[in-house]
């Protein structure tokens, strides 16, 4: 796939060679809306403020305002970053009522904060509908948009159709793997956007200083007694009214496992407020349990190194872990249609189904088998190849005005 091509210029563009001149740096507006997605921005913004074409514009919204999800606006602060907007757009509930009127107060919010600066380029990632808003808010300033994560599947989430409408909303496309490029492509968007750059998150793999089990103890006070599990359950937001089951059958397979386990929150989807519920039960009468708000990148890192597998739903488990070399137990249909790596398995929702699982992850002979595992995700260099396309793609007509490419249609048989 290209990245870059000729074409005519608009009001307001650079210059046709796509350089800005010296005396104004081309401003990037990057979107993060939970802590997630901040840990796999980080190597990015460093790279955009290390850039002197390249003027960082960082806008905060969603769970980072939220103390229920760790007020973790603080670790972008105390990270010393310059938060130049601020949208809060969450309203107290998880029901599907709440997430719609979220994703509404979400637009407002980021309209709002495109009146008062509009950046030349916005960055958005993934999929999560508060990411959605800022998308869509973008699309009646002409504000180009770059995208990363697309074209990748998640079948049982809600967050597949937002994936893929926001892949539609962008101009530039900055995929993780060549088969997601092939699949960004698929939808109808020209090679010449799309560039393969890898997961972002694996620059952080390669820069983190990990901590050993005493250090983590002391930053989060939890105890690392192996063999312990790390345990992160999303809500499956196309399946949510049977999340009080799917928590109960994983919360029983833990419980028959015996193991210490440390787990992480959900995201704020549809049914959120019930995992965390339950999960904060369990941790109440399972002394071995342990539950952390917040354990950052460097804490998370340092957790899946320490771990003997990763259990749960998370797509940290399809894309980070098998650079740790980490055995994951990923749970029912939140991931289901992502490359994986040899060291995921795949289990249904049932208590025994997880805790079979569990005991195979955890033993000898399967993470024997990943001495040489290779992650599909690349290896850990993105963070270059983005701030590169970010600064020298032309911003013109070209760019701002899409065009649906067309794939040779099928010849004519039987049935057609």
């Amino acid at each position: 796939m290209k990245s870059g091509g000729k074409g005519s210029r608009v009001p307001g563009a650079k210059g046709s060679s796509g350089r800005t001149p010296e005396a104004r740096r081309r401003v990037i507006g990057v979107v993060t809306v939970a802590r997630s997605d901040y840990g796999i921005y980080v190597p990015l913004l460093r790279e955009i403020e290390e850039s002197p074409r390249l003027q960082l514009r960082l806008i905060v919204a969603g769970m980072h305002f939220a103390p229920e999800f760790g007020l973790t606006v603080r670790q972008i602060e105390a990270d010393g970053f310059e938060i130049a907007d601020r949208v809060e757009m969450l309203v107290s509930s998880d029901t599907p009522e709440g997430i719609a009127k979220s994703i509404g107060l979400g637009v407002v919010g980021y309209a709002q904060a495109f009146g008062r600066c509009r950046p030349d380029l916005l960055v958005v990632m993934g999929d999560r509908f508060e990411m959605h808003a800022a998308a869509l808010a973008a699309l009646p300033f002409k504000i180009p948009v770059a995208h990363l994560h697309g074209g990748e599947l998640t079948f049982g989430a809600i967050d597949d159709a937002l994936r893929h409408s926001m892949t539609k909303l962008s101009h530039l496309h900055l995929v993780s793997t060549k088969e997601y490029a092939r699949r960004v492509a698929q939808l109808g968007e020209e090679d010449w956007r799309i560039t393969v750059a890898g997961a972002l998150s694996l620059d952080n793999v390669r820069l983190t200083r990990l901590l050993d089990a005493g250090a983590f103890e002391k930053k989060f006070g939890v105890c690392i007694k192996p063999p312990v599990l790390l345990v992160t359950f999303h809500p499956v937001t196309l399946e949510y009214e049977r999340t009080n089951w799917q928590v109960g059958e994983l919360l029983s397979a833990l419980d028959a496992a015996g193991m210490q386990v440390v787990f992480t929150l959900p995201n704020a989807d549809t049914a959120g407020r019930a995992v965390k519920q339950l999960v904060a039960d369990y941790v109440r009468t399972h002394p071995q349990a342990a539950m952390v708000d917040n354990l950052g990148t460097q804490g998370y890192f340092s957790m899946m190194a320490m771990a003997a597998a990763m259990v749960g739903n998370s797509s940290s488990g399809i894309v980070e872990a098998a650079s740790f070399r980490l055995p994951v137990v990923n749970i029912g249909t939140r991931q289901e249609g992502r490359i994986r790596g040899a060291n995921i398995i795949d289990t249904g929702y049932g208590r025994k189904e997880i805790l079979a699982a569990i005991r195979k992850a955890t033993g000898d002979a399967f993470r024997a088998r990943l001495g040489d595992i290779k992650n599909p995700y690349g290896s850990g260099h993105a963070a270059e190849r983005i701030v590169r396309v970010l600064a020298e793609m032309r911003i013109n007509n070209r760019l701002l005005v899409k065009h649906f490419a067309d794939h040779p249609r099928p010849a004519k048989g039987a049935g057609s």
